[in-house]
């Protein structure tokens, strides 16, 4: 087809996505406040505001908050029952989390990591853990 290719192509300057830099207090505030929506069981907020922080983050923040990111949209499958999607973004989020220490960005990681596994270990059983469940990320309580 005549300028067919013409026409699917995006000028080049189209094509660099501008992404604002936020200050690190910024960064904090968004991270914390998705930690908060997250514990009152705003997983599909929580996703959000996190998502915000994690698409301009260096590595291995990014990860990091790939990882917090699909364990929120795990438990907002979850909420939908749509409980095959929750088995395989909590499996995804733990593969990306298991990379970092017990302790991390200030949270006690490994409490939130076996909560995963105990629900991944149900989900695939075909029992249901039931909403009162439901994990909560801990603030670290040391170094």
């Amino acid at each position: 087809m005549p300028g067919f290719a013409r026409s699917a192509r995006a000028p080049q300057s189209a094509l660099a996505i501008e992404m604002p830099e936020m200050n690190p207090r910024n960064v904090d505030e968004k991270f914390q406040k998705g930690v908060e929506q997250f514990n009152h069981g705003h997983f599909f907020e929580a996703h959000e505001t996190w998502e915000e922080i994690w698409l301009p983050a260096p590595e291995p923040e990014r990860t990091f908050l790939q990882g917090i990111i699909q364990l929120a949209a795990a438990f907002h499958h979850y909420m939908r029952s749509n409980r095959c999607g929750a088995e395989s973004l909590l499996a995804a989020g733990l593969k990306k989390l298991d990379r970092f220490p017990e302790k991390h960005r200030g949270l006690e990681l490994e409490a939130l990591r076996a909560a995963a596994r105990r629900w991944i270990a149900a989900l695939a059983a075909g029992h249901d853990p039931g909403r009162e469940q439901l994990p909560r990320i801990r603030p670290s309580l040391g170094h």
